[in-house]
């Protein structure tokens, strides 16, 4: 496992011991990359199942600014450290030991809202739809932003939770991904408007 591209191309990545989480392969990261990206200007991510951290680290790679990296699990939680202080990125990280319900409980808190989120859970359908549900009610993903949700090929998600719709669907053998964005933005008049450009702007 290691980081597909950007200023840390290269650069191995530990794996959580066990087998309690499931790393995204470098083929599936570098499509999932590929499909929002591949370079970004700047913007905040969300990592929360990150197991090793491959993805947020991605991301950081490729240019995002910040990253905030959320796993209940110990053993993960000091991987993605070790993984961020290999890419020399402790710096543009923030890492915490928490359950996904209480993060986003606590993010919402702190009124952040994310250029790119990042759903690799256990494989399970409901767990998503209702993070889904819960990252559109409280508004946490910013205008033009991108949730990338990573499942079991054979789940279908919803073509829309709450005012977020299927942007893409792509399957890897036995792994999906599911990209979802804003179907719309509402104005003061309560008018529809077309999407905003987030700070997570594509780099070509």
């Amino acid at each position: 496992m290691r980081v597909v591209s950007g200023t840390c191309k290269g650069r191995p990545l530990k794996a959580v011991p066990g087998t309690g989480t499931r790393p995204t392969t470098d083929k599936v990261k570098e499509s999932i990359f590929n499909m929002i990206g591949p370079y970004f200007d700047g913007g905040l991510v969300l990592d929360l199942f990150a197991g090793s951290g491959g993805l947020g680290i991605e991301a950081l790679s490729r240019g995002a600014d910040q990253a905030i990296f959320v796993d209940r699990d110990y053993t993960a939680f000091q991987t993605v450290k070790a993984n961020l202080e290999l890419c020399k990125l402790t710096e543009q990280a923030e890492l915490y030991k928490n359950d996904s319900q209480r993060a986003l409980k606590a993010l919402i808190k702190r009124e952040l809202t994310f250029d790119l989120i990042m759903l690799d859970p256990p494989y399970k359908k409901q767990k998503l739809i209702e993070l889904l549900e819960e990252i559109s009610k409280a508004k946490l993903l910013n205008d033009k932003g991108y949730i990338v949700c990573e499942h079991s090929h054979d789940v279908a998600l919803p073509e829309q939770v709450g005012d977020l719709v299927i942007k893409r669907k792509e399957v890897y053998g036995i792994i999906a991904v599911t990209i979802y964005q804003w179907g719309y933005v509402q104005d003061e008049q309560g008018g529809i408007n077309h999407v905003k450009n987030s700070h997570l702007s594509r780099k070509f």
